[in-house]
């Protein structure tokens, strides 16, 4: 076997049975997240510097993290989600969007202390998430949120908050929040 057929073998194996405590553990010390209780899954791809990330976090499969993005403490990011800061500009002179990304205002993003964010979920530049959010799956959070919000849907949608001191789950009914 070459030495390319050899390494797509050991990458093939790698995505797909090395999801695992031990693993991710060992994935994050490589990605500088380490000696902090942090865990990356295989396939995620981290673009943000190790210090804009904060302790007991999880970083799912295929998970897409790019640019001015901060990360709370014990925040769990599931599988196939995208969170990106930055926009890029459509330029008329040359009738395209410009190739690398441009800032215009605060294009950060901020992932709050103890939130979840449920399988694809997608986070656009400028949102600030608040403390203890859980976002579910599949949701696109365009505008910031307060603490202890239950967001969900396309664009996502306050649909209920947590209790903070029972962890109960409080459902509004009827119009959604926004």
């Amino acid at each position: 076997m070459d030495y390319e057929s050899e390494l797509f073998a050991l990458m093939t194996e790698y995505i797909s049975r090395s999801d695992n405590a031990e693993a991710n553990a060992r994935r994050a010390e490589l990605l500088g997240l380490g000696g902090r209780g942090n865990h990356v899954a295989p396939g995620a791809n981290i673009r943000i510097p190790p210090e804009q990330v904060g302790s007991n976090v999880f970083i799912g499969l295929f998970t897409y993290l790019n640019a001015n993005v901060t990360i709370g403490d014990n925040v769990l990011i599931g599988p196939h989600c995208s969170v990106v800061a930055g926009n890029h500009k459509f330029d008329a002179a040359t009738g395209w969007f410009s190739a690398r990304t441009e800032p215009d205002g605060d294009d950060s993003v901020v992932i709050g202390d103890g939130s979840w964010l449920a399988s694809n979920v997608t986070v656009t530049p400028g949102v600030k998430l608040g403390k203890a959010n859980l976002v579910c799956a599949g949701a696109v959070v365009t505008k910031s949120t307060p603490d202890y919000a239950i967001m969900a849907g396309v664009p996502a949608k306050q649909i209920g908050s947590i209790d903070p001191v029972t962890g109960e789950y409080k459902w509004f009914h009827g119009k959604a929040d926004t």
